[in-house]
């Protein structure tokens, strides 16, 4: 089974629709987004998955696992944002202009050297690189982190909690269901990481 397809058969059951504000589930083509999928056949799903805009299992692969390494971030919680952003579209945009897998807005990109947003090693490696920047100000808190990677950092910042919108906290209990069931698949980091970042990257 080809790997886009077995991380898609994993996430399919949580998929769910939205009304976001943000990157998140607002894209400019829905009818691109693997979250609306709503094929009954497994093997249709399988084949949309395999197809998908035509991103290669490998590459995507490949890019995950040097960004986790370069940035200290677990594999499958990079997997788990990528999926409830974009579902694996590396051409989604949405209405609030963040483009690509991870769904950087311009002004991130830019933040953290993108060059290509459409590109799945430039923006996998910058959206890596900002939830790591997250994940350190927000001392490893993996949910606060993923609120600001949604919401924004200074919402997190003046609620000093996920903030009270029903699309953020939507938002952090599914990257979190996903990031536990692409753990559970084994998606884990390679290397020795530091205790902090272990810490950082745990759902808790």
């Amino acid at each position: 089974m080809c790997l886009i397809a077995v991380l898609m058969a994993i996430s399919a059951p949580f998929a769910q629709a939205g009304t976001p504000v943000s990157g998140y589930g607002d894209l400019k083509n829905p009818g691109d987004h693997a979250d609306a999928t709503t094929d009954k056949s497994v093997a249709a799903v399988r084949h949309k998955a395999r197809y998908h805009r035509g991103l290669a299992d490998l590459e995507l692969e490949h890019a995950v696992n040097r960004a986790a390494q370069l940035h200290h971030v677990q594999p499958a919680l990079l997997l788990a944002v990528i999926k409830a952003e974009s579902s694996f579209n590396p051409i989604a945009i949405s209405k609030a202009g963040a483009v690509g897998l991870m769904q950087l807005i311009p002004e991130t990109a830019i933040r953290h050297g993108v060059r290509n947003l459409y590109d799945t090693n430039d923006n996998i490696a910058g959206g890596a690189k900002h939830l790591r920047y997250l994940l350190d100000r927000f001392h490893g808190n993996t949910r606060l982190a993923l609120a600001a990677y949604n919401a924004g950092e200074r919402k997190v910042d003046q609620y000093g909690q996920i903030p009270p919108y029903k699309e953020t906290q939507d938002y952090v209990k599914k990257v979190l269901v996903y990031y536990r069931s692409y753990k559970k698949d084994g998606w884990v980091m390679p290397v020795v990481i530091p205790d902090s970042s272990m810490r950082a990257g745990r759902p808790y």
